[in-house]
């Protein structure tokens, strides 16, 4: 493939100009060994191949069955790669359309013996508070989001003070909007390791309410008292992004 036209699905203009690069003896073998140990991509149009490689999907590297939701995130990206090699015209369809693989479902319950207790769950934030020297009293804020509001990560890290109804009594609410997903600089638009985007499998105007008890809008009351918010009313940022 002409070098100049290479380029990863997903991947922005900048970012790919900056993942040019010429690979290392290493790296060359490795990939040498990968062209030779591997099927060619066509042979992938044969049922049986699509088959056997969703059949590897769905186990782990000890050959023991992996999780539901380990498979489907794997299974979607191989997916993806496959539309990417269609659209490329390597291929004449996606050939994961035509297998009926379907990995046993689990019941969804949850061992409650996993899960964290109240009381080390506001154990784990006093914990967090000291982290670092400044670091850890901002931040407990938005693990307590996680914890008590069930934000991801991402939502937590995007969380604005316009999208915060907190009363001085009783509950709460939390209009998500923006997500801040964490990243490797060499793959976002804006190159820094937050892009911001839109909430996870939603469209980009949609948001998600979310109420929230009284305890974590006293503590969100008292992050905001305490740090304020940035330029953009981010909640939680470190000392160097404001």
């Amino acid at each position: 493939m002409n070098r100049s036209a290479w380029r990863l699905p997903g991947c922005s203009r900048r970012a790919c100009r900056r993942l040019r690069w010429e690979p290392t003896a290493e790296i060359a073998r490795a990939v040498r060994w990968l062209e030779g140990a591997s099927l060619p991509l066509s042979d992938l149009e044969e049922t049986k191949h699509a088959r056997a490689a969703l059949e590897a999907l769905a186990l782990r590297l000890d050959g023991t069955p992996a999780a539901t939701s380990t498979y489907r995130r794997k299974r979607a990206v191989f997916h993806h790669a496959l539309e990417y090699a269609v659209e490329l015209e390597e291929l004449s369809a996606n050939p994961l359309h035509k297998v009926k693989f379907r990995k046993t479902k689990v019941s969804g319950e949850i061992d409650r013996r996993s899960v964290v207790s109240p009381r080390q769950a506001r154990e784990l934030l006093t914990a967090v508070t000291y982290v670092g020297r400044s670091r850890g009293p901002m931040l407990a804020a938005m693990f307590a989001c996680m914890y008590f509001g069930g934000l991801r990560p991402a939502e937590a890290a995007g969380l604005r003070q316009k999208d915060c109804r907190l009363p001085e009594q009783g509950w709460g609410l939390l209009t998500l909007e923006k997500t801040r997903p964490q990243s490797n600089r060499r793959f976002t638009d804006s190159g820094q390791a937050h892009d911001e985007r839109g909430l996870k499998h939603r469209d980009v105007k949609h948001t998600r309410t979310v109420p929230i008890p009284p305890e974590l809008v006293a503590i969100l009351r008292d992050h905001i008292a305490a740090f304020g918010v940035g330029e953009d009313g981010r909640l939680f940022r470190t000392r160097t992004a404001a």
